[in-house]
C-alpha cells in the first residue's frame, strides 16, 4: 500500500505527525509541509490536537482585518466548512490590493470627471454601466439568500471588466467613477475599512454608512444592440448587430448589406427567408 492511500484509509494527513517532527526538529518550513501534504494525503483539518489552528490575530496583523473577512465570507457557501489556507488569504489580500491601486491610479481623472449624462454615452460607457447594474441586482439578490461567496465573486469579476475598460471620453471617465462607487458600496459590509478610505479619496466627506445606497437603474440593464448569426442553407457565414426592435425587413436589409454574404450569394438566388426574432436569419438559396 502506497504512503497516501495508507494515510487516507486511516484518516490521517501528512500534517498530524510531519508538522510536529518538524518543528522538534527545528527544520519546519510552510512550504515543505504543503508539498508533503498534497502529495501524500489529505491535508489536516483544522483542530486543537493536532496544533494546527489558526490564530486570527495574527492573520490579521499580516492581512488586516478587511482581508481575512473577505476571505471567510469567499471561501464557500456560509453553511459549509472549509479549510484555511494561506494561499487563500493571500488571494484575498491580492484582491483588495488590485482594487485600491485600480481607484487610485486613476484617482484624478475620475474626481475631475463631469455629471453622468446617460444620453450622451459611448457604447463601450453603456456596456459597461450596464455591467456595473447587472451585478448590482445580482449582488442583491446573493446578498439576501446569505450566498456572500457568489456576492464577492460577481464584485470581482466586475473589477476586471473595469480594468478592461478603456474610457475615450468625459462621459467614459463618469461611468468608470459610478461604477467604483457601486462597487464599494457593495464590498462596504465586508470590507469597511478600505472602502471608506477610497470613498474619502475620491472626495466624500460624509460616511458611507450614512450614504445611500445605490439602486439598480433598471434602464441601464435594457439592451439596445444585439448579436445574430446570419445562414446560407443553414451554414453560418456572418454575424450581424443589430437593434433589438429591428424587424425581420431591416434584419434582411442588413444581412444582404453585408460584403460576406454578399459574396456567397453572388449568382445565386434566395428562395425563402427563415427569421427567428434575436436568434438568427437563414437564406435558403437554390
Amino acid at each position: 500500500m502506497k504512503i497516501e492511500e495508507f494515510l487516507r484509509a486511516h484518516f490521517l494527513s501528512v500534517g498530524d505527525n510531519v508538522k510536529f517532527l518538524l518543528e522538534k526538529l527545528n527544520l519546519y518550513d510552510e512550504e515543505l509541509l504543503r508539498f508533503l501534504e498534497s502529495k501524500y494525503g489529505e491535508p489536516a483539518k483544522m483542530s486543537k490536537s493536532k496544533a494546527n489552528t489558526v490564530d486570527p490575530e495574527e492573520a490579521i496583523q499580516k492581512y488586516g482585518a478587511d482581508t481575512v473577512r473577505l476571505y471567510i465570507l469567499f471561501a464557500g457557501p456560509v453553511e459549509k466548512d472549509f479549510e484555511w489556507t494561506e494561499e487563500g488569504v493571500a488571494g484575498a489580500y491580492r484582491f483588495i490590493k488590485r482594487l485600491w491601486n485600480f481607484v487610485l491610479s486613476n484617482l484624478d481623472r475620475i474626481k475631475s470627471a463631469p455629471p453622468l449624462l446617460k444620453e450622451e454615452l459611448t457604447p463601450q460607457g453603456r456596456e459597461l454601466r450596464r455591467k456595473v447594474h447587472q451585478t448590482l441586482q445580482r449582488y442583491e439578490g446573493a446578498m439576501q439568500s446569505l450566498s456572500f461567496n457568489t456576492a464577492i465573486a460577481k464584485i470581482m469579476e466586475l473589477l476586471n471588466h473595469m480594468q478592461d475598460f478603456k474610457p475615450s471620453s468625459e462621459q467614459d471617465w463618469a461611468v468608470l467613477k459610478e461604477a467604483i462607487t457601486i462597487t464599494l458600496f457593495m464590498l462596504y459590509p465586508i470590507t469597511p475599512h478600505v472602502c471608506e478610505e477610497l470613498w474619502h479619496e475620491l472626495g466624500n466627506r460624509e460616511l458611507m454608512i450614512k450614504s445611500s445606497f445605490p439602486v439598480v437603474d433598471e434602464n441601464a440593464l435594457s439592451v439596445e444592440e444585439i448579436e445574430i448569426p446570419v445562414q446560407i442553407n443553414g451554414k453560418l457565414r456572418a454575424t450581424l448587430k443589430i437593434r433589438t426592435d429591428a424587424d425581420e425587413e431591416e434584419v434582411k436589409s442588413r444581412a444582404l448589406e453585408n460584403e460576406r454574404i454578399r459574396q456567397h450569394l453572388e449568382g445565386k438566388r434566395i428562395e425563402k427567408v427563415v427569421y427567428v426574432k434575436g436568434k438568427l436569419i437563414n437564406l435558403v438559396v437554390e
